[in-house]
Parts: C-alpha cells; sequence; structure tokens
C-alpha cells in the first residue's frame, strides 16, 4: 500500500463497501479488493478485531462495530467529497477521479472536508452516482435494480456505479468515451459470449457479468 494510505481505513472502507453492494464481506473478498495475501489480511482482521472496530459472525462475515462504522463512513464521506472537487473545480478526468480520491481520502482534515461541504454546495452524491454518507443518504430506492437483473431492457438510466468498479481505469474511460455517465440513457442486452452489451448513441460497451452486478440502473 502506499505510505500515505492507512491501511486501517482501508479495511474499514472495503467492509463497508462490500455492505453497500449486498456482498458478504469475507476475508476472500478483502483479499481480492485489496490485492493482499491471504495471511496478511487475516492478520490485520485480527487486529482490527482486538481493537474493537471488527467483529467476525456466523459463516465469518465481517462486520463493522460502531466505531468501525463510524470511521469507515467518515473515509468514505471524504473520499466522495474529493471526487466532487476533482470533477467540478479542478475538472480532472472523470474515469481518473476514483484513483485520485483514493488518496485524498486519508490526508483530508475534519476542517477541509467542513470547507469542501460549503464549497461545493452540500453535494448529495458523489462523481459516479454514490450518494456521500451524511449528505445524501435516504430511503433505500426500490426502483433500483444491478444491471444483471434487467438485461435486454430497452430504455434504462445508468444511477450509479460501485466503488470496485471504478478502479477499472480503461472501463471507466471506455464508459465515459460513450456517455454512459450516471444519468445517461442506456440500453442493455445480453453478449452471446457472456455478458452485457451497454448501448448509447452508437456506442457500445461491454461488461463481464461480474461487472454487470456493480451497475445500477433504473427503468427510463
Amino acid at each position: 500500500m502506499n505510505e500515505l494510505v492507512d491501511p486501517t481505513e482501508m479495511y474499514l472502507r472495503t467492509i463497508w463497501e462490500l455492505e453497500e453492494e449486498g456482498i458478504a464481506a469475507l476475508r476472500a473478498r478483502l483479499v481480492e479488493r485489496l490485492h493482499l495475501s491471504a495471511p496478511s489480511v487475516s492478520e490485520t482482521i485480527s487486529r482490527l478485531a482486538e481493537e474493537g472496530l471488527v467483529t467476525v459472525g456466523e459463516n465469518r462475515v465481517l462486520s463493522l462495530t460502531e466505531e468501525g462504522r463510524r470511521q469507515a463512513v467518515s473515509v468514505m464521506r471524504k473520499h466522495r467529497l474529493a471526487e466532487r472537487l476533482l470533477t467540478d473545480v479542478i475538472d480532472l478526468d472523470w474515469a481518473y477521479v476514483h484513483t485520485e480520491a483514493c488518496r485524498w481520502e486519508h490526508v483530508v482534515s475534519s476542517r477541509v472536508e467542513n470547507r469542501l461541504v460549503r464549497l461545493l454546495n452540500r453535494p448529495e452524491r458523489d462523481a459516479h452516482g454514490n450518494p456521500i454518507p451524511g449528505l445524501g443518504e435516504g430511503p433505500q430506492r426500490s426502483d433500483l435494480h444491478a444491471l444483471h437483473e434487467v438485461v435486454d431492457s430497452r430504455a434504462l438510466i445508468v444511477e450509479r456505479l460501485s466503488e470496485y468498479l471504478q478502479s477499472d481505469e480503461p472501463l471507466m474511460a471506455a464508459l465515459d468515451a460513450a456517455g454512459m455517465r450516471p444519468t445517461a440513457k442506456i440500453e442493455a442486452h445480453a453478449d452471446a459470449g457472456g455478458g452485457v452489451v451497454l448501448q448509447r448513441e452508437g456506442a457500445e460497451v461491454r461488461l463481464t457479468t461480474d461487472q454487470a452486478h456493480l451497475v445500477y440502473v433504473r427503468s427510463a
């Protein structure tokens, strides 16, 4: 990990991220997402449990304690505010804001965070359509679906892209070039070779089945 990255914050944020996506927070998922070895992940989880930040429940599913959740939400809030700063003010290419925000989230102080909220006019969502904790939360929307659930729908609106999907910069660049950001109207069809084909105004982007689980849409 980068020397600027707090490993505790990264673990807590990743567990929170998995919960947001409805995925069981197992050690194996942390190995995949953090690109670390299984022994390293197990050692860190044991430390976080001793510090009262996580618990290990049935079937080895990890859960955040109240304090662990507080810290995870704080990091994600800074991350998503940083994304808006990078897109709205700095005008960084959309495909790269997630990677940059992953660095910023660990160094933004509470004082700067509060200034960002005012500077950005209390944004409710980040650059990829995800709610900013404390600003954009509300009742769970019943009209949202993961893309793989509504393949072969003729008219869909892109609502949000998961944090994990955003780490794939070539894919994000392809979506950006095709105009498939949140609020865009698209069509989705099953790919003969597996996966999903997204279409918009003559442009196409192919997703794997796993990637299609991480795009959230609603009917147009």
